[in-house]
Protein backbone atom coordinates (compact mmCIF):
# COMPACT_ATOMS: atom_id res chain seq x y z
CA UNK A 1 0.00 0.00 0.00
CA UNK A 2 1.46 3.43 -0.91
CA UNK A 3 2.59 5.63 1.99
CA UNK A 4 0.15 8.51 1.24
CA UNK A 5 -2.75 6.08 1.39
CA UNK A 6 -1.56 4.68 4.73
CA UNK A 7 -1.24 8.19 6.14
CA UNK A 8 -4.69 9.08 4.84
CA UNK A 9 -6.28 6.03 6.48
CA UNK A 10 -4.51 6.66 9.80
CA UNK A 11 -5.54 10.32 9.69
CA UNK A 12 -9.21 9.48 9.06
CA UNK A 13 -9.39 6.92 11.84
CA UNK A 14 -7.53 9.18 14.24
CA UNK A 15 -9.88 12.05 13.47
CA UNK A 16 -12.85 9.88 14.46
CA UNK A 17 -11.42 9.70 17.99
CA UNK A 18 -10.22 13.27 18.14
CA UNK A 19 -6.59 12.51 17.31
CA UNK A 20 -4.36 13.26 14.37
CA UNK A 21 -1.92 10.89 12.77
CA UNK A 22 1.12 12.99 13.69
CA UNK A 23 1.43 11.19 17.01
CA UNK A 24 2.60 8.06 15.16
CA UNK A 25 6.38 8.08 14.73
CA UNK A 26 7.63 7.97 11.17
CA UNK A 27 9.73 4.93 11.95
CA UNK A 28 6.64 2.92 12.90
CA UNK A 29 4.95 3.93 9.65
CA UNK A 30 7.97 2.89 7.59
CA UNK A 31 8.36 -0.42 9.45
CA UNK A 32 4.69 -1.19 8.88
CA UNK A 33 5.00 -0.25 5.22
CA UNK A 34 8.06 -2.44 4.67
CA UNK A 35 6.44 -5.38 6.44
CA UNK A 36 3.25 -4.97 4.45
CA UNK A 37 5.17 -4.84 1.16
CA UNK A 38 7.11 -7.96 2.18
CA UNK A 39 3.91 -9.86 2.99
CA UNK A 40 2.31 -8.80 -0.29
CA UNK A 41 5.41 -9.83 -2.24
CA UNK A 42 5.64 -13.24 -0.54
CA UNK A 43 1.94 -13.88 -1.12
CA UNK A 44 2.36 -12.93 -4.78
CA UNK A 45 5.37 -15.25 -5.21
CA UNK A 46 3.59 -18.13 -3.45
CA UNK A 47 0.52 -17.74 -5.63
CA UNK A 48 2.56 -17.71 -8.84
CA UNK A 49 4.65 -20.67 -7.67
CA UNK A 50 1.58 -22.82 -7.01
CA UNK A 51 0.17 -21.96 -10.42
CA UNK A 52 3.42 -22.85 -12.14
CA UNK A 53 3.50 -26.24 -10.42
CA UNK A 54 0.18 -26.98 -12.13
CA UNK A 55 1.66 -25.79 -15.42
CA UNK A 56 4.62 -28.14 -15.01
CA UNK A 57 2.27 -31.04 -14.24
CA UNK A 58 0.25 -30.28 -17.36
CA UNK A 59 3.41 -30.07 -19.46
CA UNK A 60 4.60 -33.47 -18.20
CA UNK A 61 1.22 -35.05 -19.02
CA UNK A 62 1.29 -33.52 -22.51
CA UNK A 63 4.86 -34.67 -23.17
CA UNK A 64 4.13 -38.20 -21.99
CA UNK A 65 0.96 -38.22 -24.08
CA UNK A 66 2.99 -37.42 -27.18
CA UNK A 67 5.50 -40.06 -26.15
CA UNK A 68 2.67 -42.61 -25.96
CA UNK A 69 2.05 -42.24 -29.70
CA UNK A 70 5.22 -44.29 -30.31
CA UNK A 71 5.16 -48.05 -30.39
CA UNK A 72 5.84 -50.02 -27.17
CA UNK A 73 9.19 -51.13 -28.60
CA UNK A 74 10.26 -47.52 -29.13
CA UNK A 75 8.97 -46.43 -25.72
CA UNK A 76 10.83 -49.27 -24.03
CA UNK A 77 14.06 -47.39 -24.73
CA UNK A 78 13.10 -44.88 -22.03
CA UNK A 79 13.46 -47.65 -19.42
CA UNK A 80 16.77 -49.05 -20.69
CA UNK A 81 19.75 -48.29 -18.45
CA UNK A 82 22.48 -50.42 -20.07
CA UNK A 83 23.46 -51.87 -23.47
CA UNK A 84 22.57 -55.36 -22.22
CA UNK A 85 18.96 -54.35 -21.53
CA UNK A 86 18.66 -52.89 -25.04
CA UNK A 87 18.92 -56.45 -26.40
CA UNK A 88 15.89 -57.66 -24.46
CA UNK A 89 13.13 -55.19 -25.40
CA UNK A 90 10.17 -57.66 -25.14
CA UNK A 91 11.07 -58.41 -21.52
CA UNK A 92 11.18 -54.66 -20.75
CA UNK A 93 7.75 -54.18 -22.35
CA UNK A 94 6.35 -56.90 -20.11
CA UNK A 95 8.27 -55.79 -17.02
CA UNK A 96 7.17 -52.15 -17.20
CA UNK A 97 3.69 -52.82 -18.53
CA UNK A 98 4.00 -50.69 -21.66
CA UNK A 99 0.66 -52.06 -22.82
CA UNK A 100 -1.09 -50.79 -19.66
CA UNK A 101 -3.53 -47.82 -19.63
CA UNK A 102 -2.14 -44.32 -19.97
CA UNK A 103 -2.50 -43.17 -16.36
CA UNK A 104 -0.75 -46.28 -14.99
CA UNK A 105 2.19 -45.81 -17.35
CA UNK A 106 2.36 -42.10 -16.55
CA UNK A 107 2.70 -42.59 -12.81
CA UNK A 108 5.19 -45.42 -13.38
CA UNK A 109 7.25 -43.07 -15.56
CA UNK A 110 7.14 -40.35 -12.89
CA UNK A 111 8.34 -42.91 -10.35
CA UNK A 112 11.29 -43.87 -12.57
CA UNK A 113 11.97 -40.19 -13.18
CA UNK A 114 12.13 -39.50 -9.44
CA UNK A 115 14.81 -42.20 -9.19
CA UNK A 116 16.89 -40.49 -11.85
CA UNK A 117 16.26 -43.15 -14.48
CA UNK A 118 15.76 -41.28 -17.76
CA UNK A 119 16.58 -44.19 -20.03
CA UNK A 120 19.49 -45.01 -22.32
CA UNK A 121 20.83 -42.64 -24.99
CA UNK A 122 21.75 -44.33 -28.24
CA UNK A 123 23.61 -41.22 -29.41
CA UNK A 124 25.75 -40.86 -26.30
CA UNK A 125 25.95 -44.62 -25.55
CA UNK A 126 25.34 -43.98 -21.87
CA UNK A 127 22.41 -43.28 -19.51
CA UNK A 128 20.50 -40.13 -20.43
CA UNK A 129 21.04 -38.52 -17.03
CA UNK A 130 24.79 -39.02 -17.20
CA UNK A 131 24.93 -37.77 -20.80
CA UNK A 132 22.84 -34.71 -19.92
CA UNK A 133 25.31 -33.53 -17.29
CA UNK A 134 28.11 -34.09 -19.78
CA UNK A 135 26.54 -31.91 -22.50
CA UNK A 136 24.77 -29.29 -20.39
CA UNK A 137 27.90 -27.41 -19.17
CA UNK A 138 28.90 -26.71 -22.78
CA UNK A 139 25.58 -25.00 -23.47
CA UNK A 140 25.52 -23.26 -20.09
CA UNK A 141 29.01 -21.86 -20.64
CA UNK A 142 28.00 -20.22 -23.91
CA UNK A 143 24.82 -18.79 -22.40
CA UNK A 144 26.65 -17.32 -19.41
CA UNK A 145 28.69 -15.23 -21.83
CA UNK A 146 25.96 -14.51 -24.39
CA UNK A 147 22.89 -13.72 -22.25
CA UNK A 148 24.27 -10.64 -20.40
CA UNK A 149 25.55 -9.20 -23.68
CA UNK A 150 22.19 -9.75 -25.40
CA UNK A 151 20.25 -8.09 -22.57
CA UNK A 152 22.62 -5.16 -21.94
CA UNK A 153 23.27 -4.30 -25.58
CA UNK A 154 19.62 -4.78 -26.50
CA UNK A 155 18.51 -2.28 -23.85
CA UNK A 156 21.33 0.16 -24.61
CA UNK A 157 20.88 0.16 -28.39
CA UNK A 158 17.09 0.28 -28.10
CA UNK A 159 17.30 3.25 -25.72
CA UNK A 160 19.75 5.01 -27.99
CA UNK A 161 17.53 4.43 -31.00
CA UNK A 162 14.37 5.56 -29.20
CA UNK A 163 15.94 8.74 -27.83
CA UNK A 164 17.40 9.73 -31.22
CA UNK A 165 14.33 8.78 -33.23
CA UNK A 166 14.52 9.37 -37.00
CA UNK A 167 18.19 10.39 -36.87
CA UNK A 168 21.17 8.62 -38.40
CA UNK A 169 21.70 6.79 -35.11
CA UNK A 170 18.16 5.43 -35.21
CA UNK A 171 18.44 4.45 -38.87
CA UNK A 172 21.78 2.69 -38.30
CA UNK A 173 20.53 0.62 -35.37
CA UNK A 174 17.32 -0.25 -37.19
CA UNK A 175 19.29 -1.49 -40.21
CA UNK A 176 21.50 -3.53 -37.86
CA UNK A 177 18.39 -5.02 -36.21
CA UNK A 178 16.73 -5.90 -39.52
CA UNK A 179 19.88 -7.51 -40.93
CA UNK A 180 20.64 -9.39 -37.70
CA UNK A 181 17.12 -10.74 -37.26
CA UNK A 182 16.70 -11.62 -40.95
CA UNK A 183 19.91 -13.63 -41.31
CA UNK A 184 19.49 -17.39 -40.84
CA UNK A 185 21.59 -18.41 -37.85
CA UNK A 186 23.26 -21.34 -39.60
CA UNK A 187 24.21 -19.15 -42.59
CA UNK A 188 25.68 -16.39 -40.43
CA UNK A 189 27.56 -19.00 -38.36
CA UNK A 190 29.05 -20.52 -41.51
CA UNK A 191 30.13 -17.08 -42.76
CA UNK A 192 31.79 -16.28 -39.42
CA UNK A 193 33.56 -19.65 -39.42
CA UNK A 194 34.73 -19.24 -43.01
CA UNK A 195 36.07 -15.72 -42.48
CA UNK A 196 37.76 -16.03 -39.10
CA UNK A 197 38.86 -19.67 -39.04
CA UNK A 198 39.06 -20.44 -42.72
CA UNK A 199 40.80 -17.23 -43.81
CA UNK A 200 42.49 -15.75 -40.73
CA UNK A 201 43.10 -19.11 -38.98
CA UNK A 202 41.84 -17.84 -35.61
CA UNK A 203 38.98 -18.84 -33.29
CA UNK A 204 38.87 -22.53 -34.18
CA UNK A 205 35.63 -24.52 -33.68
CA UNK A 206 35.06 -26.91 -30.82
CA UNK A 207 35.03 -26.44 -27.07
CA UNK A 208 38.76 -26.59 -26.38
CA UNK A 209 41.93 -27.35 -28.35
CA UNK A 210 42.77 -30.99 -28.94
CA UNK A 211 46.12 -30.96 -27.15
CA UNK A 212 44.57 -29.48 -24.00
CA UNK A 213 41.66 -31.91 -24.18
CA UNK A 214 44.08 -34.85 -24.37
CA UNK A 215 46.10 -33.47 -21.47
CA UNK A 216 42.99 -33.17 -19.28
CA UNK A 217 41.86 -36.71 -20.17
CA UNK A 218 45.29 -38.25 -19.60
CA UNK A 219 46.02 -36.34 -16.38
CA UNK A 220 42.81 -36.19 -14.31
CA UNK A 221 44.85 -35.56 -11.15
CA UNK A 222 46.43 -32.44 -12.68
CA UNK A 223 43.15 -30.87 -13.79
CA UNK A 224 39.96 -31.32 -11.75
CA UNK A 225 36.63 -30.81 -13.49
CA UNK A 226 34.80 -28.94 -10.73
CA UNK A 227 31.96 -27.48 -12.79
CA UNK A 228 32.37 -28.79 -16.34
CA UNK A 229 32.91 -25.20 -17.53
CA UNK A 230 36.43 -24.98 -18.95
CA UNK A 231 36.64 -21.22 -18.43
CA UNK A 232 35.84 -21.53 -14.73
CA UNK A 233 37.65 -24.81 -14.11
CA UNK A 234 40.79 -23.34 -15.68
CA UNK A 235 40.69 -20.52 -13.12
CA UNK A 236 40.03 -22.90 -10.21
CA UNK A 237 42.94 -25.12 -11.32
CA UNK A 238 45.11 -22.05 -12.04
CA UNK A 239 45.54 -23.20 -15.61
CA UNK A 240 45.17 -19.87 -17.37
CA UNK A 241 46.05 -21.44 -20.72
CA UNK A 242 42.93 -23.61 -20.48
CA UNK A 243 40.75 -20.60 -19.60
CA UNK A 244 42.10 -18.45 -22.42
CA UNK A 245 41.79 -21.30 -24.91
CA UNK A 246 38.17 -21.95 -23.87
CA UNK A 247 37.36 -18.23 -24.18
CA UNK A 248 38.88 -18.11 -27.67
CA UNK A 249 36.62 -21.01 -28.70
CA UNK A 250 33.62 -19.09 -27.35
CA UNK A 251 34.21 -15.90 -29.34
CA UNK A 252 32.55 -16.93 -32.62
CA UNK A 253 29.57 -18.85 -31.12
CA UNK A 254 28.79 -16.04 -28.69
CA UNK A 255 29.24 -13.33 -31.34
CA UNK A 256 26.98 -15.19 -33.78
CA UNK A 257 24.27 -15.72 -31.20
CA UNK A 258 24.42 -12.14 -29.89
CA UNK A 259 24.18 -10.49 -33.32
CA UNK A 260 21.19 -12.61 -34.29
CA UNK A 261 19.26 -12.36 -31.00
CA UNK A 262 20.08 -8.82 -29.79
CA UNK A 263 18.11 -7.38 -32.72
CA UNK A 264 14.76 -8.45 -31.23
CA UNK A 265 15.51 -6.97 -27.80
CA UNK A 266 16.63 -3.73 -29.41
CA UNK A 267 13.45 -3.39 -31.49
CA UNK A 268 11.19 -4.07 -28.50
CA UNK A 269 13.08 -1.56 -26.34
CA UNK A 270 12.93 1.11 -29.04
CA UNK A 271 9.18 0.67 -29.59
CA UNK A 272 8.46 0.69 -25.86
CA UNK A 273 10.54 3.79 -25.22
CA UNK A 274 8.94 5.74 -28.09
CA UNK A 275 5.50 4.82 -26.76
CA UNK A 276 6.38 5.91 -23.22
CA UNK A 277 7.86 9.23 -24.38
CA UNK A 278 4.51 10.18 -25.91
CA UNK A 279 2.55 9.72 -22.67
CA UNK A 280 1.21 12.48 -20.45
CA UNK A 281 3.49 11.86 -17.47
CA UNK A 282 6.55 12.56 -19.64
CA UNK A 283 5.02 15.83 -20.84
CA UNK A 284 4.27 16.72 -17.21
CA UNK A 285 7.82 15.92 -16.14
CA UNK A 286 9.19 18.16 -18.90
CA UNK A 287 6.79 20.96 -17.89
CA UNK A 288 8.12 20.75 -14.34
CA UNK A 289 11.64 21.31 -15.62
CA UNK A 290 13.04 17.76 -15.55
CA UNK A 291 16.15 17.40 -17.70
CA UNK A 292 16.33 14.95 -20.60
CA UNK A 293 18.49 12.44 -18.72
CA UNK A 294 15.93 12.17 -15.92
CA UNK A 295 13.01 11.90 -18.34
CA UNK A 296 14.66 9.31 -20.58
CA UNK A 297 16.48 7.10 -18.10
CA UNK A 298 14.56 7.45 -14.84
CA UNK A 299 10.96 7.70 -16.04
CA UNK A 300 10.46 6.47 -19.60
CA UNK A 301 13.05 3.69 -19.79
CA UNK A 302 11.94 1.99 -16.58
CA UNK A 303 8.36 1.78 -17.79
CA UNK A 304 9.53 0.52 -21.18
CA UNK A 305 11.48 -2.35 -19.61
CA UNK A 306 8.50 -4.67 -18.96
CA UNK A 307 8.12 -5.96 -22.54
CA UNK A 308 11.91 -6.11 -22.88
CA UNK A 309 12.17 -8.27 -19.77
CA UNK A 310 9.52 -10.59 -21.20
CA UNK A 311 11.34 -11.01 -24.52
CA UNK A 312 14.80 -11.28 -22.95
CA UNK A 313 13.61 -13.86 -20.43
CA UNK A 314 12.02 -16.03 -23.09
CA UNK A 315 15.08 -15.77 -25.33
CA UNK A 316 17.39 -16.78 -22.47
CA UNK A 317 15.11 -19.72 -21.68
CA UNK A 318 15.14 -20.80 -25.32
CA UNK A 319 18.92 -20.54 -25.43
CA UNK A 320 19.20 -23.10 -22.62
CA UNK A 321 18.38 -25.84 -25.11
CA UNK A 322 21.41 -24.63 -27.01
CA UNK A 323 21.25 -22.80 -30.28
CA UNK A 324 21.18 -25.90 -32.45
CA UNK A 325 22.66 -24.21 -35.53
CA UNK A 326 25.44 -22.55 -33.53
CA UNK A 327 26.47 -25.71 -31.71
CA UNK A 328 26.35 -27.87 -34.85
CA UNK A 329 28.29 -25.43 -37.04
CA UNK A 330 30.94 -24.70 -34.41
CA UNK A 331 31.14 -28.36 -33.32
CA UNK A 332 30.25 -27.65 -29.71
CA UNK A 333 28.84 -30.83 -28.18
CA UNK A 334 26.19 -29.28 -26.01
CA UNK A 335 22.45 -29.74 -25.52
CA UNK A 336 21.68 -28.31 -28.98
CA UNK A 337 24.09 -30.67 -30.74
CA UNK A 338 22.78 -33.61 -28.71
CA UNK A 339 19.19 -32.67 -29.55
CA UNK A 340 19.97 -32.47 -33.27
CA UNK A 341 21.70 -35.87 -33.32
CA UNK A 342 18.96 -37.47 -31.21
CA UNK A 343 16.26 -36.11 -33.52
CA UNK A 344 17.98 -37.61 -36.56
CA UNK A 345 18.26 -41.03 -34.88
CA UNK A 346 14.88 -40.74 -33.10
CA UNK A 347 16.50 -41.25 -29.70
CA UNK A 348 13.20 -40.89 -27.81
CA UNK A 349 14.52 -40.94 -24.22
CA UNK A 350 16.78 -38.00 -25.05
CA UNK A 351 13.99 -36.08 -26.75
CA UNK A 352 11.71 -36.65 -23.76
CA UNK A 353 14.45 -35.57 -21.34
CA UNK A 354 15.25 -32.34 -23.20
CA UNK A 355 11.57 -31.44 -23.66
CA UNK A 356 10.96 -31.97 -19.94
CA UNK A 357 14.08 -29.94 -19.13
CA UNK A 358 12.85 -27.07 -21.30
CA UNK A 359 9.46 -27.20 -19.57
CA UNK A 360 11.21 -26.80 -16.20
CA UNK A 361 13.35 -23.97 -17.56
CA UNK A 362 10.31 -22.08 -18.85
CA UNK A 363 8.44 -22.57 -15.58
CA UNK A 364 11.39 -21.17 -13.60
CA UNK A 365 11.84 -18.34 -16.11
CA UNK A 366 8.17 -17.34 -15.93
CA UNK A 367 8.30 -17.33 -12.13
CA UNK A 368 11.43 -15.15 -12.22
CA UNK A 369 9.82 -12.78 -14.72
CA UNK A 370 6.71 -12.47 -12.55
CA UNK A 371 8.85 -11.52 -9.56
CA UNK A 372 10.75 -8.97 -11.63
CA UNK A 373 7.47 -7.50 -12.90
CA UNK A 374 6.26 -7.05 -9.34
CA UNK A 375 9.55 -5.41 -8.37
CA UNK A 376 9.63 -3.00 -11.30
CA UNK A 377 5.90 -2.14 -11.36
CA UNK A 378 4.25 -1.94 -7.89
CA UNK A 379 0.81 -1.92 -9.54
CA UNK A 380 1.28 -5.59 -10.45
CA UNK A 381 2.28 -6.44 -6.89
CA UNK A 382 -0.69 -4.64 -5.35
CA UNK A 383 -3.23 -6.07 -7.77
Amino acid sequence: MPLPRIISEVSKRGADYGYSWEWLPATIIMCGLNRLNLIIMLAYITRRFLLLILVLFGASVLLFGIFMTFSPERRAAAYVTSPQQAKDIPRIIEQFGLDDPFYIQYFRWVKELSRGNLGWSLVASRPVGEAFWNYFPVTLEMNLFAAPIVIIFGIWLGTLSGIHRNTWIDHSTRILAIVGWSLPTFFFALVMLMVFYGYFQIFSPGVISDHLSMFIMDNPEAFTRYTGLYTLDGILNRRWDVTLDAVSHLVLPVLTYVIVVVALNMRVMRSGLIEELSKDYVITARAKGADNKTVYLKHARRNALLPVITVAGQMVALSMEGSIAVEVVFNRHGIGWWLAESSIQLDTPVLLCICLFMAVIFVITNLTLDIMYAYIDPRIRLN
